[in-house]
């Protein structure tokens, strides 16, 4: 029994090292690729003209995925972070528009999420249903109602009307309301007796324990609004405006090299701020009961 728990044991981490590794090749060849010339990247993904030497009777008509490039270069990096301002310029316009939507709905739907959690009213739970209800609604089917209400507001091509709509986002109340929900009621009875009112019980009880899903929440907006597409599009018509998940569309074939330099540089925040809550991430997830 011992024997085939550890053969079932190494199995497992076989097939979980493969998908992990699987996951992770897009990203390694990314950044393979952004250490690579244009001339090398050109021979490896030139498609068309492989096809033709193999029709004319050479070795095959595939691309050549490389993990090592035959000669390191950072022209590609030196090119997008010093010759090329905009790229620089639409980093910092996505830093705008999502640190303070991380942070505001953060703050919004930590309140939020307290109310549902821990204090009792009358239609709670119904209330909470309609926040889960405008989850289920993906952003095109709000999207008309939406351009209607910022373009009354006079908010269109300006950053609010990216930034407010972010702030008070539903994902946030479900996710801090489903973590809360777990902190035992023992907690906040035994300081209401005390003396504690409201904001003392959520400032010094229930918000430190919440760490981890703050920490959890965090993350997953990062990389959300990070990779927002749809809304700048249609919001901002100033391309000076757009935040940098619109800049990679806009790299055509001849530049092949800055895509490359510029998607690795795209996907540090992310990985890094990842590896940096990581633990935090883990715990949080598996506390708040979220699943998939």
């Amino acid at each position: 029994m011992h024997i085939r728990s550890r053969l079932h044991g190494l199995a497992l981490t076989a097939l979980l090292g493969a998908f992990a590794a699987a996951m992770l090749f897009p990203i390694g060849l990314t950044l393979a690729d952004s250490l690579m010339s244009e001339a090398e990247i050109g021979r490896n993904y030139d498609l068309i003209g492989k096809m033709a030497d193999a029709a004319n009777g050479g070795k095959d008509a595939f691309v050549n995925l490389k993990l090592l490039p035959d000669w390191l270069t950072f022209g590609q990096y030196a090119q997008v972070l010093i010759l090329s301002p905009k790229f620089l310029h639409m980093f910092w316009n996505s830093a705008g528009l999502v640190a303070p939507i991380v942070a505001g709905q953060t703050l919004v739907g930590s309140l939020a999420a307290y109310a549902f959690a821990k204090l009792r009213f009358p239609g709670r739970d119904k209330l909470f249903l309609v926040y889960l209800m405008t989850m289920l609604m993906p952003f095109q089917v709000t999207l008309v109602p939406n351009y209607l209400v910022i373009d009354m507001l006079g908010l269109m091509n300006r950053s609010a009307a990216i930034v407010l709509p972010g702030i008070f986002g539903a994902f946030g109340v479900f996710m801090m309301r489903q973590f809360m929900a777990h902190i035992p009621y023992a907690l906040t009875e035994a300081a209401k007796i005390d003396g504690a009112g409201q904001w003392t019980i959520f400032a010094r009880i229930v918000l430190p324990l919440a760490k981890p899903g703050l920490a959890a929440l965090t993350v997953l907006l990062f990389v959300d609004y990070w990779n927002m597409i749809e809304q700048p599009l249609i919001f901002l018509q100033d391309a000076a405006k757009q935040p940098l998940s619109l800049y990679l569309a806009q790299i055509n074939k001849a530049a092949r090299g800055i895509g490359f330099a510029a998607s690795a540089l795209y996907m540090a925040p992310m990985v890094l701020l990842f590896l940096y809550a990581e633990s935090y991430f883990v715990e949080g997830i598996q506390q708040s009961g979220i699943k998939g």
